[in-house]
């Protein structure tokens, strides 16, 4: 099967197993019956997510202008404290700043392969634990913007990390009795004081279920080094596929490519 279009990071279902689509321009492939095929993904060009230019993407699938000038690329995607939109003041576009910023956020702990705090929009539970590989998830404080999640997530990241390192995520080794719950209760008081009133203990802690077994080794490639990359696809976690032998690639991290997509049965049950 041949396939070709725009790579955006995939879709997601959770069930058990959590099933993944390819995201080709808009197009999807259920990855999950794609596990112990071929896989091959060939870089042809590129397109920008937002202006759909062929210019070379810079990061996030944005084009180098785009990259400094859409509002969906603004600090406060990486940065939450700096959204000012709940003052009315825009960086770059108030309208859909506010519409980002605006809405219910949830600041949560996920288990990465190390505990770690993070913020998201509410509407993006559990897709955003899913993203990240988070294993166990649970939300720790819901606000009514972004602001006031990432003034939260900045007081506790003096004490926990706020970023996945990815290879500890891939290694998938973790303790049965790993309790998040006591965790948040732990560390609820280096909140903020003027934030304390958005603690939760709404939702008890989430598992997450992936098509995916840790291999003995673990190694990254990209499409800038690899013009193409693939091989039998043994599993999927956060938004890496993994190939047999140890490979791995990032597809969020190459939003905004150009790709020829090739599924084959592997050689060994060819007809």
């Amino acid at each position: 099967m041949q396939f070709s279009g725009q790579l955006l990071k995939m879709f997601t279902q959770n069930g058990k197993p959590i099933q993944y689509f390819l995201n080709l321009s808009h197009d999807l492939i259920n990855l999950n019956q794609v596990i112990g095929k071929n896989l091959t993904i060939k870089h042809v060009g590129y397109e920008c997510v937002s202006c759909r230019s062929d210019e070379k993407i810079y990061r996030m699938g944005f084009c180098k202008r785009c990259f400094f000038e859409s509002p969906y690329a603004s600090d406060t995607i990486i940065r939450p404290e700096l959204s000012t939109a709940h003052l009315g003041i825009g960086e770059r576009d108030l309208e859909v700043e506010q519409q980002i910023q605006l809405a219910p956020h949830i600041v949560y702990l996920a288990y990465t392969g190390e505990v770690k705090v993070g913020v998201t929009r509410e509407s993006q539970l559990p897709t955003r634990w899913i993203d990240q590989g988070a294993t166990f998830a649970l939300p720790i404080a819901k606000t009514t913007n972004r602001y006031e999640a990432g003034m939260i997530e900045v007081a506790l990241k003096e004490h926990i990390a706020d970023k996945t390192n990815w290879k500890k995520m891939l290694e998938d080794d973790f303790e049965d009795d790993l309790d998040l719950v006591d965790f948040r209760e732990r560390i609820k008081h280096h909140f903020p004081e003027n934030f304390q009133n958005f603690y939760t203990m709404e939702r008890e802690m989430q598992r997450l279920d992936y098509p995916y077994e840790a291999p003995e080794k673990i190694s990254s490639c990209t499409l800038d080094k690899n013009p193409e990359v693939g091989g039998i696809l043994r599993g999927i976690k956060g938004q890496y596929l993994s190939f047999e032998g140890g490979n791995f690639i990032n597809v969020r991290a190459h939003e905004g490519y150009v790709v020829e997509i090739s599924i084959t049965k592997p050689k060994e049950t060819l007809a």
